[in-house]
C-alpha cells in the first residue's frame, strides 16, 4: 500500500500491467522462466525491495509482479485466465471472494511452510491447502478527527449512527461489485441486520447521502478529507477503509502527533483475511511454492504492516511500534461463515447495486 492502506482500485476490465519489484542480487540474470517467479496481484500489493531481494538471494528466483486493479478485478481476471494463467502465484483473494476462484479450480494444492504458526481459524481451506493465509485485518469506517472537532460533532461509532441526519452526505464507500473493502462493508451490514434488515438499512443509508465510488484509492485518497495523499482536497470526512489505516497518516513524520489524525468507528467493522495460492497450470511451480513459503516467512510477515498496513497471520511476527501505537484494535469485528458468503454473495451484490448505485 505505499500510501495504500489497502487493496482497492481499478475496474474489472483493467489490463494487467507488469512491474518488476525485485531484481537479482547476486542471483541469476535474464528473464528466463526458470529463473523468474511471477506474482499476480492487486494494485495495493507492496513489499520492501530489500525483502524481495532476500528472496532472490536465497532461492535464485527474481520476482515479477503483475498488477490487476482492485482485488475484485484481479480475482475476476484470474478466474477468466484459469486455463492459461498469467503467472505462478496469485495474491489478494480474501474471504469475501474466496469461493469464486476455489469453485473454478484456479489454485493447485500446496501446503506452505509456516502454516503451523497460523491460527486454524484463518485457514478455511486447511484440508486441501489450495490457498495460504497471508494477512488479516478489519474493514471499518474511518473518520477525520479535525473535521469533526471543527464542527463540534461527535463522529459516528456504529452502523446505525451512519443513517442519522447529522451524518448526511458525509460517507463515501467503494463499489461492492469491484472492491473488496466495499464488499466487506456490505457484508458487515448483512451480518448486523440479517436477511430481513440489511436492505432496509441501505435504503436509509442512500437516503442519507452515501456516495459510492469505484475503488479504495478513489474513496480514500481523492474523496476523504483526512487523507494526506489527497492533500485535504476531498469533502467526505467518513470513508470505508481499514482499522489499520491511521498509521499511514503519520508515517514518515519527524514529529509524530500523540494521536493519529484519523480514527476508526469500531462498531462498523468486518474481518477480512487475504490469501495467496499456486495457480493451476503455472509454468514455474517450484518457484511458486518457494514464493508461497516466503510469504509466510517471518521476514515477509514482519514487513507487511508498514507496507500494506495489515496484520500478519503468523502469531510470532512482531508488529512495528508505529503500527501498534497508531493503529486501532478491533476486538469483535463482524464476520460471516465462508459458505454463507459463497451461497449468497452474487445475489447480495446484485441487490445492493440496485439499492445503492442504480
Amino acid at each position: 500500500m505505499n500510501t495504500n492502506v489497502r487493496r482497492a482500485a481499478a475496474a474489472t476490465t483493467a489490463v494487467l500491467a507488469l512491474a518488476v519489484l525485485a531484481t537479482a542480487c547476486g542471483g541469476p540474470g535474464g528473464d528466463d522462466d526458470a529463473k523468474t517467479v511471477t506474482l499476480v496481484t492487486h494494485d495495493s500489493f507492496a513489499a520492501s525491495k530489500s525483502v524481495l531481494a532476500d528472496f532472490t538471494e536465497k532461492t535464485g528466483y527474481k520476482v515479477k509482479v503483475l498488477r490487476g486493479g482492485d482485488a475484485g478485478a484481479a480475482v475476476n481476471q484470474a478466474v477468466l485466465n484459469k486455463d492459461n494463467p498469467q503467472g505462478d502465484v496469485f495474491f489478494g483473494v480474501d474471504n469475501t471472494l474466496l469461493s469464486r476462484p476455489l469453485g473454478k479450480g484456479v489454485f493447485a494444492p500446496y501446503r506452505a511452510k509456516g502454516l503451523d504458526k497460523v491460527p486454524a481459524g484463518l485457514q478455511p481451506d486447511s484440508g486441501k491447502h489450495r490457498v495460504t493465509p497471508v494477512d488479516t485485518g478489519s474493514v471499518c469506517v474511518n473518520y477525520d478527527r479535525k473535521w469533526f472537532a471543527d464542527k463540534k460533532l461527535d463522529p459516528p461509532r456504529t452502523l446505525a449512527d451512519l443513517t442519522k441526519p447529522r451524518y448526511k452526505n458525509l460517507l463515501v464507500t467503494e463499489d461492492a461489485a469491484n472492491s473488496s473493502p466495499g464488499l466487506a462493508f456490505v457484508l458487515a451490514t448483512v451480518a448486523e441486520y440479517g436477511e430481513a434488515g440489511w436492505q432496509g438499512y441501505w435504503k436509509k443509508l442512500r437516503a442519507n447521502g452515501v456516495e459510492v465510488v469505484d475503488s479504495w484509492e478513489q474513496a480514500y485518497q481523492d474523496r476523504f478529507t483526512g487523507s494526506r495523499a489527497g492533500k485535504g482536497q476531498g469533502d467526505k470526512p467518513l470513508v470505508v477503509s481499514y482499522a489499520s489505516s491511521p498509521p499511514v497518516e503519520v508515517l514518515g513524520d519527524k514529529h509524530p502527533p500523540k494521536q493519529a489524525p484519523t480514527g476508526v468507528a469500531k462498531g462498523t467493522c468486518f474481518q477480512q483475511t487475504e490469501y495467496a495460492g499456486l495457480l493451476s497450470g503455472a509454468r514455474n511451480t517450484k518457484g511458486g511454492k518457494a514464493l508461497l513459503d516466503f510469504l509466510l516467512s517471518k521476514r515477509f510477515q514482519e514487513d507487511l504492516p508498514l507496507q500494506m498496513f495489515v496484520d500478519p497471520v503468523r502469531e510470532d511476527a512482531k508488529l512495528p511500534r508505529l503500527f501498534t501505537e497508531y493503529g486501532e484494535t478491533v476486538d469483535n469485528p463482524r464476520t460471516l461463515a465462508p459458505k454463507k458468503i459463497a451461497d449468497n454473495r452474487e445475489r447480495w451484490i446484485k441487490t445492493w447495486t440496485s439499492l445503492a448505485v442504480k
